[in-house]
Order: structure tokens, then sequence, then C-alpha cells
């Protein structure tokens, strides 16, 4: 049965929702940061208040992923496997092949105890 029955189109909006939540489920990853200003006009697709900037094109689906890290985690490990599992994700839920994954670390978090401030507050 090689008939096709038609064509799939997927929304770029289902693939920054699974960008979104593979990345939110990753430890150390605090939340999605936004996309700073000189960066939203790089990549087209996403929302840069999302803190997800994609591009579709014939050889693949290129992203950038902006976020705030928790403190005290590798932040080259959580790189590695944002990329990996992103990609993973895209590729299994979607079937689209992924060409780049930018991760972009933006800030740190770190939370704060009820009597001590943390860096980079007043006191």
């Amino acid at each position: 049965m090689d008939d096709l029955l038609g064509m799939v189109t997927i929304a770029p909006s289902v693939l920054t929702s699974i960008v979104r939540f593979t990345a939110l489920e990753q430890e150390g990853v605090h939340r999605l940061a936004p996309v700073p200003r000189p960066m939203r006009g790089l990549l087209t697709g996403g929302r840069a208040d999302e803190g997800i900037l994609l591009g579709i094109g014939n050889d693949g689906v290129s992203l950038e992923l902006h976020v705030v890290a928790e403190a005290n985690i590798n932040m080259l490990k959580l790189g590695d496997m944002l990329q990996t599992e992103v990609t993973r994700a895209i590729e299994e839920m979607v079937g689209l092949p992924v060409k780049t994954v930018d991760i972009y670390i933006d800030d740190v978090f770190w939370p704060t105890d009820a009597g001590n401030s943390s860096p980079g507050q007043a006191e």
C-alpha cells in the first residue's frame, strides 16, 4: 500500500510546544528566558518571549533555545542534554530531521533563603 492518502502539515507552534515541554522537564532548567532583542530577527516561527526561535527549511529544523539554569548545575552538561533531548523529541514525535539546536543559557536562578540575600540583590 504505497498510495499517498494526502498531506500532513505540522504547524510551527506544535514544534515550539514540543521544544518548550521537553526543555522544562529537564533537570537544571528553571524556566525559559526571553530572546534578547538583537537576536529576534535571525529565525522565525517561535515567540521570542518564550525563549524559542525556530526555522524550518528543506534540510531540517534549526532552533535556538534560551533558558535560565538552576544554580549549582553543570551548564555544559545541561546544554548537551538539552540538545540531545530536544533533537530526540522532534525527530521521534514529528519525524522531521533536526539540523541545529543552539542552546543559550541567559541567566542563573539563585534560590534565596528567608534571611539571606542572593548575589546581586540589595540587602
